[in-house]
C-alpha cells in the first residue's frame, strides 16, 4: 500500500532562501530512492516562507528508509531555522 506525505514547512524570514535551497534539491535526490514513487515542493503564493512537500512512497519501511538519508537528516537538522515544527500528514 502506498503512502503519501504532505508536510508544511515555515520558515523563518531570515532562513526562508536557505530552507528553499535545502527543500528544492530534496527531489532530485529522493526520487533516486528505489521506494520513492513521487517527490514535489511547492512554494505558497500567499506567503513566501510556507513550503508544501507532496511525497508517494512505495511503503512506510520506503519512507523510514529514506529518513536515514544524508539528505533527509539535513532537513531535519534545519528545524531551527522554522518558526515552527513541520506539519506533517501521512495518508494512504
Amino acid at each position: 500500500m502506498s503512502i503519501y506525505l504532505t508536510v508544511v514547512v515555515k520558515a523563518k524570514p531570515e532562513h526562508q532562501q536557505e530552507i528553499k535551497t535545502l527543500l528544492y534539491s530534496l527531489p532530485e535526490l529522493s526520487i533516486k530512492e528505489e521506494t520513492c514513487i513521487e517527490y514535489n515542493v511547492h512554494q505558497s503564493i500567499d506567503d513566501e516562507n510556507i513550503f508544501i512537500l507532496n511525497e508517494k512512497w512505495e511503503s512506510l519501511d520506503g519512507l523510514s528508509l529514506h529518513n536515514q538519508q544524508p539528505y533527509s537528516k539535513a532537513f531535519f537538522a534545519s528545524f531551527d531555522k522554522l518558526q515552527e515544527q513541520p506539519i506533517i500528514y501521512r495518508s494512504n
